[in-house]
């Protein structure tokens, strides 16, 4: 599926983290894919309310959980830098999609990072 939302479409994910050498590419790769893929979801599904998006974003924080072992094995971690700035996308998406009052806390809340 093909994200029609502009907004998303312009956007570069983790690009805070894609500038510092700290955290690998290939693992980046695949955060921006999770994020990506929540995005497809919304544009599929959509939530009509918070809760609804709140099981979305949840899926995708739990992949992020998975995530963090990969960032391990490559020297690196999901630390308050990452944290904040996966965090931040989170609350963009949920922005980009017509949720702007949503908790960015709430949005990743199954987080373990």
């Amino acid at each position: 599926m093909s994200i029609m939302n502009h907004q998303v479409t312009e956007h570069v994910f983790l690009e805070q983290l894609y500038a510092d050498e700290y955290f690998p590419d290939h693992v980046l790769d695949k955060g921006k894919a999770i994020l990506l893929r929540l995005c497809e979801r919304i544009e599929a599904e959509r939530p009509a309310d918070l809760s609804a998006l709140y099981a979305l974003t949840e899926v995708a924080t739990e992949q992020f959980n998975v995530l963090e072992a990969e960032f391990e094995a490559a020297g690196s971690e999901i630390e308050t830098v990452a944290r904040e700035e996966i965090g931040g996308d989170f609350w963009f998406v949920a922005s980009a999609y017509g949720f702007p009052d949503a908790d960015p806390e709430e949005l990743i809340a199954a987080r373990y990072w």
